[in-house]
């Protein structure tokens, strides 16, 4: 069946309080899906974000982002007051997110929440229920406020190599309450995302999540479970994850996550990872499986390396992996983020695998030689997006590609300025054979180089910061949507109606 989706992360939904939430604005976005005849809402990872404010980078796999807890229906519950929200400044800007003043204030505001709460029946179900990964959270996030900020590996040794209960650590710096405060963020966070997603299920709207194949090095996740990581005596790591150099970075991009000790994991018929997608399987509805090609083999960069250069290709897990997952999870789908450099064998584990690929329209127009990215080569397992939120706009690649790019992608495509250029991209995605399109909110409000989500392999503040200003979404913009879902057959399971006829 033939669907369409909009990649839209809750932090650049509008609001009062700094950032998109899963508040009054998510409700209204799904709203918006519907009406557009939309099939499915792509979100980037949930869990807490990290280093650069990336939710790539972050402190635990298993954890929601406390930021993304939505305080207003906090006061709906009587656990805050609508003067507490006010009398903190969130932001200066509406369409930005300000990281700085959600890490200073949104915890602080979270504690008065938790201290009105109490001990209820359905949070002693909801620890109950998550005892395999929440004590280990808790456990580091106390720690971690505790030492100043500082990573598990320079806690004092005791510590760092868990020879000690870590919850009674935790209880022992913080108090009981102070590592139930942690536990019950987790709570509100589940809460709020099981009721949302709750109301898309009921407006016909499916979640596609995203899981990055690597993990931080001061994570939750590798203090727990060190032997599963190339990590020396010590706890250091051997090598350390990246790309190697491409036509787009001369140095490559050294993303310094440890790598897997996939025989260990093998070993153990990847317990680890069976934890990690039951969990995707049980908050997403789809699963976008990001640098799935990391799975056949990976860049190996030796720690402590500048950049990517000196690394080198290392076999991965394969297709045994992907059977162990669907052995496991036989319902769970997923999406393989099979971009960058592909060899035969990636290919090859991909088929195998059969998850729907990407195509990604920006990639198809750079030459004239035969591009795997061009529409007429697409098969219909596949997910074809007009950008991600790693590239350009679509409005930016438009305005800053070569003359040459730009008059192959307005041939092919058939592009005008009455219909807009945009758009045009966006009715070329629509029009192609793959199952499913997707297409960033900013490229249906034809934004440029200011609303780009990410530049991979930088530590722009920008990244990651783009917001919607309140009432973008206009009723014309919504039509136009649904006209052209209905036009190309992509009403998916909504009803079929009139909106097929008219101009687009």
């Amino acid at each position: 069946m033939r669907k369409t989706g909009v990649l839209m992360h809750i932090t650049s939904l509008p609001g009062k309080y700094g950032v998109g939430t899963m508040g009054k604005s998510a409700y209204g976005f799904i709203d918006f899906l519907k009406k557009a005849g939309q099939s499915c809402w792509q979100i980037l990872p949930l869990t807490p974000t990290g280093y650069g404010n990336s939710p790539y980078q972050s402190s635990s796999t298993f954890a929601g982002n406390p930021y993304l807890i939505d305080l207003e229906l906090l006061v709906e519950e009587g656990l805050l007051t609508a003067q507490e929200l006010d009398d903190v400044t969130w932001s200066s800007q509406d369409d930005r997110v300000d990281f700085g003043a959600l890490y200073h204030n949104k915890l602080k505001i979270l504690r008065k929440a938790f201290e009105r709460h109490g001990e209820t029946l359905e949070f002693a179900k909801f620890r109950a229920e998550n005892d395999w990964w929440l004590p280990n959270f808790g456990a580091y996030m106390v720690l971690k406020e505790h030492f100043g900020g500082t990573p598990w590996y320079e806690w004092p040794e005791e510590l760092k190599l868990r020879k000690v209960s870590i919850i009674d650590v935790a209880v022992k710096y913080a108090g009981y309450a102070g590592y139930q405060f942690h536990c019950f963020v987790q709570y509100l966070f589940f809460k709020q995302w099981d009721n949302l997603r709750a109301y898309a299920h009921k407006n016909g709207i499916s979640i596609i999540g995203d899981v990055p194949i690597y993990v931080p090095l001061d994570s939750a996740d590798v203090w727990s479970d060190p032997e599963v990581f190339q990590l020396d005596a010590q706890l250091i790591p051997t090598d350390v994850a990246g790309v190697p150099p491409d036509g787009f970075t001369a140095d490559g991009q050294l993303w310094g996550n440890p790598l897997y000790r996939w025989d260990v994991m093998k070993d153990d018929g990847y317990s680890w990872w069976l934890r990690r997608m039951t969990m995707a399987s049980m908050i997403y509805d789809v699963v976008r499986f990001d640098h799935f090609r990391g799975l056949e083999s990976y860049w190996a960069v030796p720690y402590g390396d500048k950049t990517a250069r000196n690394g080198k290709w290392v076999k991965g897990p394969g297709i045994d992996l992907i059977r162990a997952i669907q052995k496991a999870l036989p319902n769970l789908k997923l999406i393989a983020e099979d971009l960058g450099y592909l060899t035969q064998e990636v290919l090859e584990m991909r088929d195998a695998s059969g998850f729907p690929g990407m195509k990604v329209l920006q990639f198809a127009f750079d030459s004239t030689e035969p591009s795997d990215y061009l529409p007429h080569t697409y098969c219909t397992n596949t997910v074809c997006y007009t950008g991600t939120h790693d590239n350009m706009t679509t409005r930016q690649w438009l305005e800053t590609a070569s003359e040459e790019t730009v008059a192959y992608a307005r041939e092919y495509m058939r592009l005008t300025s009455e219909e807009g250029f945009a758009w045009g991209v966006i009715r070329t995605a629509f029009s192609s054979v793959s199952d499913l399109c997707i297409v960033p909110m900013q490229d249906y409000l034809n934004l440029g180089a200011e609303a780009r989500m990410n530049f991979p392999g930088t530590m722009s503040d920008s990244n990651w910061t783009w917001r919607m200003k309140d009432g973008t979404i206009t009723n014309g913009l919504t039509l136009r949507i649904r006209r052209l879902t209905a036009l190309y057959s992509r009403l998916g399971n909504q009803e079929e109606s009139n909106s097929q006829k008219g101009a687009v």
